[in-house]
């Protein structure tokens, strides 16, 4: 069984999902993906584990860095488990390009160098927005490119962690 709950944040709704333990799921509402790997048959209930993402995200949009995560079970292909664990190692108010990832995944699997465009592919997948800062990815410029809630909420977030301070959209 899965479950949901739903959070309101300064950006707009928040989905959130879970096995009963762990955070599986994060999305803005809307969001393309929306909803990826989240069975037909979940339930609305309150968990310790949306306790624990409600603070998290509290904390994160009153523009302070959370100090702790809440549990995550990241549900998806080992290529993209990989990626999703490189995210989560950006500090808050600081950026990465696809570029760098593809160089850190290509070092790990002793390769000698990994398309941007796949790691581009694994970050736009990731289920657990914001806390799997999807958002800190930025282009080889620095220009702001791909996201799945979109590329005004990226900015927003980016602003938030004072990671930017104009608007870099990429065109």
């Amino acid at each position: 069984m899965k479950y949901t709950h739903h959070y309101d944040s300064p950006l707009g709704g928040i989905t959130l999902a879970s096995d009963g333990e762990a955070l599986t799921g994060l999305w803005f509402d809307g969001q393309k993906y929306f909803g990826a790997g989240l069975s037909d048959e979940h339930e609305q209930r309150q968990l310790p584990v949306f306790e624990q993402a409600d603070r998290w995200l509290a904390l994160y949009f009153s523009g302070q860095e959370p100090d702790f995560t809440p549990t995550l079970a990241m549900k998806t292909t080992p290529f993209r488990k990989s990626v999703w664990e490189i995210l989560l190692t950006i500090p808050y108010g600081k950026t990465m390009t696809y570029k760098e990832i593809a160089g850190i995944i290509a070092e790990q699997k002793g390769l000698p160098h990994m398309s941007a465009q796949a790691v581009g592919g694994a970050v736009g997948h990731n289920a657990i927005s914001l806390i799997i800062p999807c958002h800190r990815v930025v282009g080889t410029d620095g220009s702001l490119t791909g996201y799945a809630g979109g590329i005004a909420v990226k900015e927003k977030l980016l602003i938030l962690e004072k990671a930017v301070k104009t608007k870099r959209v990429a065109v």
